[in-house]
């Protein structure tokens, strides 16, 4: 692999990982701890799947099953989580049942490799939650030369080898939430290039769905998605979020500052994510005086006034991001790790400073030194 200051070069291998022995340290990351599985299964060697202690908690099962389902060999820990020793034997394929329903991440890990298996891969999953995730994969899948179906709870991905090309990478849509958000409940308004209306990215309907609920003008052009926030938010009732629950916490975090409560449901898999994010949200936002509830799928936000308080992040980035939303107009709120954003977006407070600096809104220097 190449890297240039805008530019990775990836040469790859259709023959599967050429190393018959590694060790990938995944560290927070569920996303390479799910998808590199499933490329060292393509192998033929010895390699070690680890990560931190936050991602070994989290749930690995449906993935080892499926793998195992294909004639894999595996050894994980005790009940399934990481660390994980893939013995790797040229996978065949064929076909298999997934579990997506605590994470697509397993459907789309085993959809990427599954060109490169001798027999393709036909993989069930009954109602996978977060399912625009899975779309986006197999939409790259495509662009890359690779064709699948999708049809009832079964996608069958054949034989093939992925074409090389370039590729323009979007904006993360799940961290723009935050700046739209920022606009939503400041009535200001803010501009994200290289989103738009051809984008993939199911987050984006945080924006383009949910925010015009609340009162918001949305403009969505070729490239790029502006959000005026209004006077005062509207509460947009009740929001089933399956599909894109990783902006949950987004919609909680405005929540207290539209006209009514707000009901968020069917996200039981945030549960299950870096922290228990339904806990870890309400959590914070009760610090803060807000009254919330909360069941095992469900969460609802009454309007409120928040007060400061230190947000305990859980070590997971969504909800410092999340919080300094709510930050915008609740002086004095603290985070006892703000450094946790470093995993997705580094510079995410110094950019956010940036922007309330840029509409003239009063800044807490000791919002994130904790």
């Amino acid at each position: 692999m190449i890297r240039e200051p805008d530019v990775w070069s990836v040469t790859g291998d259709p023959a599967g990982p050429p190393a018959t022995e590694a060790t990938v340290w995944c560290h927070d990351s569920g996303t390479a701890a799910r998808f590199v599985p499933a490329l060292a299964a393509l192998g033929s060697g010895r390699y070690v799947i680890d990560a931190s202690a936050q991602m070994r908690a989290r749930p690995m099962g449906s993935l080892l099953t499926a793998m195992r389902g294909l004639d894999v060999r595996v050894d994980a820990a005790v009940g399934g989580g990481l660390p994980w020793v893939v013995h790797g034997s040229r996978v065949a394929g064929g076909a298999v049942e997934v579990d997506a329903g605590a994470s697509s991440q397993y459907l789309s890990a085993l959809c990427l490799s599954a060109p490169a298996m001798r027999h393709g891969l036909t993989v069930r999953a009954p109602n996978p939650v977060s399912a625009p995730y899975v779309h986006l994969t197999l939409t790259m899948m495509r662009q890359f030369g690779v064709e699948s179906s999708w049809q009832d709870s079964t996608i069958t991905v054949p034989p093939g080898t992925y074409q090389a090309q370039e590729y323009q990478i979007e904006p993360d849509a799940s961290t723009a939430s935050y700046f739209f958000a920022a606009a939503a409940v400041t009535g200001n308004t803010v501009t994200v290039p290289g989103l738009g209306r051809l984008s993939s990215q199911g987050d984006l309907r945080f924006a383009t769905e949910v925010l015009p609920t609340m009162g918001c003008r949305v403009e969505v052009g070729d490239n790029s998605v502006t959000v005026t926030g209004p006077t005062r938010l509207r509460s947009p009732g009740t929001v089933a979020m399956r599909d894109i629950s990783d902006t949950m916490m987004t919609l909680a975090a405005i929540a207290p500052f539209a006209d009514a409560p707000t009901r968020i449901t069917d996200v039981a898999n945030c549960r299950l994510k870096e922290s228990d994010r339904i806990d870890a949200i309400t959590t914070a936002l009760t610090a803060c005086g807000v009254s919330t509830r909360s069941g095992p799928d469900w969460l609802e936000v009454d309007p409120g006034i928040p007060t400061g308080a230190l947000v305990r992040t859980r070590s997971d980035h969504r909800i410092a991001m999340s919080m300094s939303v709510t930050g915008l107009r609740t002086p004095a709120i603290e985070f006892d790790e703000p450094s946790c954003v470093d995993k997705t977006f580094p510079q995410f407070h110094e950019e956010f400073a940036a922007l309330a600096r840029g509409w003239g809104l009063p800044l807490d220097e000791k919002r994130n030194s904790v």
